[in-house]
């Protein structure tokens, strides 16, 4: 007799509002598109997409990265997004822009850039 088990269909999500969490460093952008509980919805990073060496931390990565992480996203539904900017890359305003031009509202840009308020001990000063 032939095994006659139901497989479980993968239910998409139908999701309005999310976060976008941009973390541009300068050597590469990655875009992880969640919804508004933090479950991840798609990303995309500039390696994924082919961009190798110094070509990952420019905006046209940058951009092109954004776009493909929304088209993904916005098949579930995606509407409008709070932006979470981290880091000090090229890519940050060209990610945020490629957002605004394919459709998405973008309701809040934060920048969540970790800033060090004392940073680490010194090195001991060389005595010669």
């Amino acid at each position: 007799m032939a095994n006659t088990k139901k497989q479980k269909r993968k239910e998409k999500k139908s999701v309005y509002e999310g976060k976008v969490f941009i973390q541009a460093t300068f050597n590469n952008t990655i875009v992880t598109i969640t919804d508004i509980m933090g479950n991840a919805i798609s990303w995309a990073s500039s390696g994924q997409l082919k961009f190798s060496g110094a070509k990952k931390s420019t905006p046209f990565a940058a951009q092109a990265v954004t776009e493909t992480a929304a088209a993904k996203a916005m098949q579930s539904g995606l509407r409008e997004v709070h932006v979470y900017v981290k880091g000090p890359g090229m890519g940050r305003e060209a990610a945020i822009r490629q957002l605004g031009s394919m459709g998405i509202k973008v309701r809040s840009i934060n920048d969540v850039t970790p800033i060090p308020h004392n940073g680490c001990r010194p090195r001991k000063t060389r005595r010669i």
